[in-house]
């Protein structure tokens, strides 16, 4: 895959090809009394179960880190947004993300939710915050697309832009925040890209967005953001 960007001294694509991000922002039925219950909540794990067999990752968590917990986790988001649940799955390849999802909304997941879903290939691996093995229990999705200005600039000037973000994306790692790298959207949705965190808190989230604010991220971007407490899937689905 032909990078959209270069790599930084932070993001490199080493090991990235292949999986893909499988994005999900969801807000509840109004009553599902009667068209969801336990067999269908039944249904929806274990689709998640086999989708976990066939190598997706089911988490940010495990975005990060493949070797840790196999929970399907999502973020608690209803607090803040629209959305009552939101989230990011990877699957191993791009057939594997459309055929998964059609899989879990005919076992239930439609029944439940009203769900905006985007695919898209991940560009750049993972980063590690500098905390080490500590709690992230709060997660962070970043839309973004570039703007108009990024679209007149010269290539130096993209260049410039990005050694800029590099001091903000390593103020994140300094505050014990967990990347998982960069996801490309732009094949199928108005969205360019999309930028995936675990954090140890909000506070930590929003002293991040502060950085970027000031080496003027978004300069060239328009972005959205959802922020939530990460949560077991099936605590979400049995509400």
């Amino acid at each position: 895959m032909t990078l959209l960007t270069g790599e930084t001294d932070v993001f490199s694509s080493a090991g990235a090809a292949g999986r893909t991000a499988v994005v999900f922002l969801c807000r509840r039925h109004g009553d599902t009394a009667d068209i969801f219950g336990e067999a269908e909540r039944r249904a929806v794990e274990a689709t998640l179960r086999q989708l976990g067999e066939e190598g997706w990752h089911l988490s940010i968590r495990a975005m990060i880190d493949p070797g840790g917990s196999a929970e399907a986790e999502a973020l608690d988001a209803g607090f803040a947004h629209a959305y009552d649940m939101a989230g990011v799955f990877e699957a191993p390849s791009l057939s594997a993300a459309i055929e998964g999802t059609i899989r879990l909304e005919r076992a239930g997941w439609e029944r439940l939710f009203i769900t905006e879903w985007m695919i898209g290939p991940r560009e750049f691996a993972a980063v590690h915050g500098t905390g080490g093995d500590r709690p992230r229990d709060w997660g962070f999705l970043a839309f973004w697309e570039w703007n108009d200005n990024w679209a007149a600039a010269t290539p130096d000037e993209r260049a410039a832009y990005d050694a800029e973000c590099d001091i903000a994306f390593r103020g994140d790692l300094a505050l014990d925040i967990d990347i998982a790298g960069r996801h490309r959207l732009d094949w199928a949705h108005g969205w360019h890209h999309l930028g995936a965190w675990l954090a140890p808190s909000p506070e930590a989230i929003d002293t991040a967005i502060t950085g970027h604010e000031a080496v003027a991220d978004f300069v060239f971007t328009t972005s959205r953001h959802v922020i939530g407490r990460v949560r077991p899937i099936r605590e979400l689905l049995a509400r």
